[in-house]
């Protein structure tokens, strides 16, 4: 796989609802983590899958869901 460097990517809190920007490296196809929501503080989990094309698809869902 090439390298595509860091995308910007939206994607709605599970939480609060809000949207926020992640930043997503895309040299790695896929991708499980935690961050914090930037608005309401609340730990979100983070599901990264990146294409062939380099194009990432974001989930992000509530800490204690699987």
């Amino acid at each position: 796989m090439t390298e595509f460097g860091i995308k910007l990517v939206d994607v709605d809190c599970p939480y609060c609802g809000e949207r926020i920007e992640l930043q997503i490296d895309c040299s790695e196809e896929e991708q499980d983590y935690v961050e914090d929501c930037q608005v309401c503080c609340r730990p979100m989990n983070i599901h990264v899958d990146v294409d062939a094309d380099g194009t990432p698809t974001v989930t992000a869902a509530h800490e204690d869901d699987a």
